[in-house]
């Protein structure tokens, strides 16, 4: 059973995109994606929204995402959160085993 996180980072004049741009070009994103039990660490932009910035997080277990959360690494993703005065709103997915049916609504 695998977890995901979404959290949407929510700013003013651009903040929200310029912080998601400095974790990828520090090597920080990067750096969680090499995680143990790191599965997907991607950013998004909604189209209705350019001042939120959208953080797909996904870990194969709860263990994977409490190693990473008790990392040095935290530390510089709250420096960056505040440099940037970004607020945060968060949503968790716990994935099911089987697609339950779901198949017959999916092209691929």
């Amino acid at each position: 059973m695998s977890l995901t996180v979404n959290l949407y980072y929510h700013g003013q004049n651009g903040s929200a995109r310029k912080f998601a741009e400095e974790m990828e070009a520090s090597g920080v994103a990067q750096a969680i994606r090499e995680e143990d039990g790191n599965l997907r660490y991607e950013y998004f932009q909604p189209l209705a929204d350019p001042e939120t910035i959208l953080l797909i997080d996904s870990w194969e277990s709860q263990e994977a995402l409490d190693v990473h959360h008790a990392s040095p690494m935290m530390g510089q993703l709250a420096e960056l959160r505040e440099k940037y005065d970004l607020h945060m709103s968060v949503e968790r997915y716990v994935s099911a085993e089987e697609a339950a049916g779901d198949e017959q609504f999916i092209r691929k």
